[in-house]
């Protein structure tokens, strides 16, 4: 009995470990797409934002472009889609910020 209660304690403090790790790959992944797909974005558009913009502006580019591509069924996957998808968003936005700004 003993032993069945070490190996349930291993394999959950291996699962949560795992999912932690897992999640915070996820995260830096996230964080990298964004920032070249917002910083090409600020090429293609001719606009001029610092490092910490083009990261949100990739990150909430590539989840507004996913949601709306989505919609008409276009679907992006992998690292190349995602920045693909972040640079569609981020250049709308940028698009739509300069026309607020008029």
């Amino acid at each position: 009995m003993r032993f069945v209660r070490q190996v349930r304690k291993f394999v959950f403090s291996y699962n949560v470990k795992g999912a932690i790790m897992g999640s915070i790959l996820n995260i830096i992944v996230a964080i990298i797409v964004g920032a070249v797909s917002g910083w090409l974005a600020g090429i293609i558009m001719k606009s001029s934002h610092g490092v910490l913009i083009n990261i949100i502006l990739g990150i909430v580019g590539g989840a507004v472009a996913g949601a709306l591509l989505g919609l008409i069924g276009i679907h992006f996957s992998g690292i190349i889609g995602g920045i693909i998808c972040g640079i569609i968003g981020a250049c709308l936005l940028i698009f739509i910020a300069r026309l607020i700004k008029k």
